[in-house]
């Protein structure tokens, strides 16, 4: 059973390549870091802060895309950690079908924080297990 989680924390150094965004579990004590690209830590702190950009940015795109044609998201899943790399699932719903759609862990919480309302991260249990080292 997925565990909801939240952003609680983004980290952002100009000095170094990887950024860092905190992941904490909304009815407990849990938490994490996961390393993700300067963009896209921007992109996540930008909409956090609600700052609007004077044109569509690239996860703004993907949400008005996948809403135009009719799809609403869902949630985001953190579904699997395969040799220390996250797996993430973008949950659309459109014409009563749930799709899941591929994508990076840092691109899945950018749409997440994107969407008016956010949406809801969850991450699978085996995850926080393996980040635990049990």
């Amino acid at each position: 059973m997925p565990v909801a989680m939240e952003l609680s924390r983004i980290i952002i150094s100009e000095i170094n390549s990887e950024q860092v965004i905190y992941l904490k579990e909304v009815d407990g004590t849990r938490t994490f870091p996961i390393l993700i690209g300067f963009f896209e830590a921007t992109s996540i702190d930008r909409r956090v802060k609600r700052q609007e950009a004077p044109r569509p940015l690239t996860h703004d795109l993907l949400v008005n895309a996948v809403e135009q044609l009719g799809g609403e998201f869902q949630d985001v899943i953190i579904s699997e950690l395969k040799e220390h790399v996250y797996f993430a699932l973008l949950r659309v719903r459109h014409e009563g079908e749930l799709i899941e759609i591929d994508a990076r862990r840092s691109d899945a919480i950018a749409v997440a924080v994107t969407c008016d309302p956010q949406l809801p991260i969850y991450v699978s249990e085996d995850v926080l297990t393996d980040i635990a080292g049990g």
